[in-house]
């Protein structure tokens, strides 16, 4: 597939998530809900492979990788995400995770010696900047009080296991395993993950059977987790973990255009150039795009 037609995918699938993860949160505990989400998005793939005869088979020596990457990108990234949210506003929240673009980055260097991109750097730096300017009255209304302070460390704990989570997901998919294969197997895992932590904190667990709740966790599960996964990683394959997590940047765009017409959303003018420096940042990364050499790509010992 195309990579221009995976990235608006994945830009418009999560940039619409926005709108149902509220209503997975209040009544179920957060570590349900997740767990939730991903056993649905798992068993939805095994189902789909073995529908389409696909091989879902995993050697065991390389199955523990697949269990770290479950366990850190389809569990406590998110949770811990949601443990930020309950004291940040999304816009905030939008900001901090927009930072994986450097910690990918950083990562990327670290681990596979991919050299740092000076247009990349850049982008970031630009698409950050307008990200702030979009949500520029919480920016500075901004306080570090304890609930604020709490919730920031929260989110970035959640920044840094997202992109670890990512480079094990680089790995896990230059294997030559199917995507389906990785992400059925891993986001059972992250389910398992999430139903642990549950029992070790002692939540009741309980099921809303509202319209809202079953709705949004099917959007959740299918199209936020079954296709956006997939063709995330298949960017990851692509272009590299960076460019990839570019795609932040633009979820909360997609989010306003869609409270522009469901809520009534006002335009301010810093929101608009905030929107045009996210626009310019994301052509800025995503023009000139070299395959990752031969020589950076992670290679089996």
């Amino acid at each position: 597939m195309p990579i221009a037609v995976l990235y608006v995918a994945v830009v418009l699938i999560w940039g619409t998530t926005w709108a149902a993860i509220p209503y997975q949160l209040g009544v179920v505990a957060e570590e349900l809900s997740v767990a939730y989400r991903f056993a649905i998005a798992s068993l939805a793939l095994f189902a789909y492979a073995k529908f389409r005869g696909r091989k879902l088979a995993i050697p065991c020596q390389h199955y523990p990788l697949i269990m770290v990457m479950g366990a850190l990108l389809f569990s406590i990234n998110y949770l811990f995400v949601y443990y930020g949210a309950g004291y940040l506003s999304s816009g905030l929240v939008a900001i901090l995770f927009s930072l994986i673009v450097v910690f990918n980055s950083l990562f990327e260097r670290l681990f596979f010696g991919r050299p740092f991109e000076r247009r990349l750097q850049i982008a970031a730096v630009v698409g950050i900047a307008g990200i702030s300017l979009v949500f520029w009255p919480e920016v500075i209304h901004l306080s570090f009080a304890d609930r604020t302070t709490l919730g920031v460390t929260w989110v970035l704990l959640a920044v840094i296991i997202a992109a670890l989570a990512n480079m094990t997901a680089v790995i896990n998919t230059s294997r030559g395993f199917s995507l389906v294969a990785v992400n059925a197997h891993a986001m059972g895992w992250g389910a398992l993950t999430s139903l642990a932590i549950a029992v070790f904190l002692g939540r009741p667990f309980n099921f809303l059977l509202t319209p809202e709740y079953l709705l949004s966790l099917f959007y959740l599960a299918i199209f936020g987790s079954s296709i956006a996964f997939g063709c995330y990683l298949s960017l990851l394959q692509k272009i590299g973990a960076a460019r990839a997590a570019y795609s932040s940047v633009l979820f909360p765009v997609v989010a306003l255009f869609m409270a522009t017409f469901l809520e009534d959303y006002q335009w301010r003018p810093m929101a608009v150039i905030g929107i045009a420096l996210t626009l310019a940042g994301n052509w800025l990364a995503l023009t000139r795009i070299t395959s990752p050499s031969s020589s950076t790509k992670y290679k089996e010992k």
